[in-house]
C-alpha cells in the first residue's frame, strides 16, 4: 500500500516514538482500566484530515469533549487495535475493513479519569459516509483538515483553574484540548508538519471542564 508523501513521515517515525515523546506524566505500574482510540487519518480534497468526534454532554467521563474514537478494552478484543476500530464503528459507522493500521503508539494514562490509553493510529484507505451511530455517546463527528490544525492562527495553549497548561487547537467550531489536543501537538511536530506560531497565546479553560483529561 502507497500512502501520501505527507503521512509517510509519521509512519516512518512512529516506531521510534517514545512515551516521553508524547507526555510528561508518568503511566503507573499498578493494574487499572485500559483503553485504545483511533487517530484516523486520511486523503482530502485539499490534503489530508483527522477524524474527531464531540463527547455527548451528559456522559459521566470528560462530558462535551472533543476526542478521539476509541473506549475500553473488552473481553474479547483481539489486541488493542481492534479495540479502537470495534469503538470506532460503534460510535461513528466506520467499516475497519476500510482501514489499515499502521500501529500502536506509546501508552498514556489520563489521571482523572484513571486510564492508561494506547493511540492506534489508522489510515483510512476507502472513506466512506460517516455519523454519531451511538449518539448516547457522540454529539457530533468532524474531520479536521490538517491545515486547520497546523494554521498558527489556529493553535493556543490552554489553561484550566489548577494552572494546568497544555495544547489546544480552535477548530470546527470548538476548542480541541486536553488528552486530544496534546496527542495531536505531539504527532504535528514529530511528522514535521507544524509551523511556527505563538506559543505565549494561553486562553483560560472555563471552570466547568477544567477537570478533563491531559497528557502533557
Amino acid at each position: 500500500m502507497s500512502y501520501p508523501i505527507w503521512f509517510n513521515s509519521l509512519i516512518e517515525k512512529r516506531a521510534a516514538i517514545q512515551h516521553s515523546d508524547l507526555s510528561n506524566i508518568p503511566v503507573p505500574d499498578e493494574p487499572t482500566r485500559e483503553a485504545a482510540v483511533l487517530v484516523l487519518f486520511s486523503e482530502a480534497t485539499f490534503g489530508g484530515d483527522v477524524i474527531i468526534i464531540e463527547r455527548a454532554s451528559h456522559l459521566k467521563a470528560h462530558p462535551g469533549q472533543p476526542a478521539f474514537p476509541g473506549g475500553r478494552v473488552e473481553e474479547g478484543d483481539s489486541s488493542l487495535a481492534q479495540t479502537a476500530l470495534r469503538e470506532a464503528k460503534e460510535e461513528i459507522g466506520i467499516d475497519p475493513q476500510t482501514i489499515d493500521v499502521i500501529g500502536e503508539l506509546p501508552q498514556l494514562w489520563i489521571p482523572p479519569s484513571n486510564f492508561k490509553v494506547t493511540p492506534v493510529i489508522g489510515w483510512w484507505r476507502a472513506p466512506h459516509p460517516i455519523t454519531q451511530i451511538d449518539a448516547n455517546e457522540v454529539a457530533k463527528v468532524h474531520q479536521i483538515p490538517i491545515a486547520d490544525l497546523v494554521n498558527p492562527a489556529n493553535r493556543t495553549k490552554v489553561r484550566n483553574s489548577r494552572g494546568w497548561v497544555g495544547s489546544g487547537f480552535f477548530v470546527a467550531d470548538m476548542l480541541v484540548w486536553g488528552f486530544t489536543g496534546g496527542l495531536l501537538s505531539q504527532l504535528l511536530d514529530i511528522a514535521g508538519w507544524s509551523e511556527p506560531w505563538d506559543e505565549t497565546r494561553i486562553v483560560d479553560l472555563p471552570a466547568t471542564e477544567w477537570s478533563a483529561d491531559v497528557t502533557n
